[in-house]
């Protein structure tokens, strides 16, 4: 508890002596003149004839890293938030050399040195060009611990050619490499997290091939952590049904809890949609639901679903599958997941 002072003892001298010495300390201990670390692994890949992929990985500072800003030959082009690890500049002339640094801030304004310069030369520009390349195939991965994953996959073919492979992450890109390279490494996952990779190869306009077969891959759990509640399993076929509707077939395997499941979200495109609820036993088995849409061919939508569990919390979000519409009874099906107990 504060003293009380004599109000003969505290003159207006000694307040503004008092109030100052506070704002001094106080500013002592809250600035940050502390810089965040250089970005490292910067790259930069042409995808086109206008456009460069520049990719970085992610800088620590003793607070936090709040954005970062990508310089094309010393001038700044654009500033994105730290969350973000990549980013297309575009507008660029074909054929031509540039250069690329990386910085990372932090939310007092620090800025870190620029990392090593990375050059790159634009694509030549190529004859109108609308054939995409095809479906990458033989898609596989490996698990390296607790926060990152290896990427493999077979060569697409282009009636030009292949420029660059782009790695989604639930729809999301969050790698691209060489149209020569055929692996990728994926880092800065959560673990004990089911991720859904996918794989498009690009060409020299553009034109992205259809996605590749998905591949689900689990990161090791962090130590004494709780096992996946996740779904398993999960699969997405669409049938049509009549002029312009669709049905959406959904079949999964309901997390083991010690009790009966008895309430599952389905999130659409992100977002939630509804709660599905069965009125009677919830099944032991494989479970299935079926939902319909109408929108025109070339819609996507991805699914994914968490369990209620016994204490009313919701678990885990299973592997996301996509279905296109338009494109066959059994896009973005997917492989069965190694954990299938039907």
């Amino acid at each position: 508890m504060r003293r009380a002072l004599h109000p003969l003892v505290w003159t207006a001298a000694t307040a503004t002596t008092a109030l100052l010495l506070t704002a001094c300390g106080t500013a002592g201990r809250d600035k940050d003149t502390r810089s965040p670390s250089v970005p490292s692994g910067v790259t930069a890949q042409a995808g086109s004839a206008t456009s460069v992929h520049v990719m970085w990985d992610r800088s620590t500072d003793d607070r936090a890293v709040t954005a970062y800003e990508v310089f094309r030959t010393g001038k700044r082009v654009v500033s994105v938030p730290a969350a973000k690890h990549m980013i297309d500049i575009e507008g660029l002339a074909p054929s031509s050399p540039y250069t690329f640094t990386v910085r990372a801030l932090d939310a007092a304004g620090n800025a870190s040195p620029h990392s090593a310069p990375v050059p790159v030369t634009t694509l030549a520009r190529t004859p109108a060009d609308t054939r995409p390349p095809t479906r990458p195939t033989d898609v596989n991965g490996r698990v390296q611990g607790a926060g990152s994953v290896t990427l493999t996959w077979g060569r697409s073919s282009d009636d030009r050619k292949v420029t660059a492979y782009d790695i989604y992450q639930a729809d999301s890109r969050v790698h691209s490499v060489p149209g020569a390279t055929t692996t990728a490494r994926v880092t800065g996952l959560r673990p004990g997290t089911v991720y859904t990779f996918t794989v498009r190869a690009r060409d020299a306009s553009d034109n992205s091939s259809p996605d590749s077969r998905p591949v689900d891959l689990t990161t090791a759990s962090a130590p004494g952590a709780a096992p996946s509640t996740a779904p398993t399993a999960l699969t997405a076929t669409l049938r049509t049904t009549g002029p312009a509707a669709h049905t959406v077939d959904l079949t999964w395997i309901p997390p083991r809890t010690g009790a009966p499941v008895k309430e599952h979200q389905l999130h659409l495109n992100g977002e939630f949609a509804t709660t599905i609820v069965w009125g009677g036993e919830p099944p032991t088995g494989r479970a299935t639901y079926s939902f319909t849409v109408t929108d025109k061919p070339g819609t996507r939508y991805s699914v994914k679903l968490r369990a209620k569990l016994p204490d009313g919390n919701w678990g885990d979000f299973s592997a996301q599958r996509t279905v296109v519409v338009g494109q066959g009874p059994s896009s973005g099906a997917g492989r069965p997941d190694p954990e299938d107990r039907s």
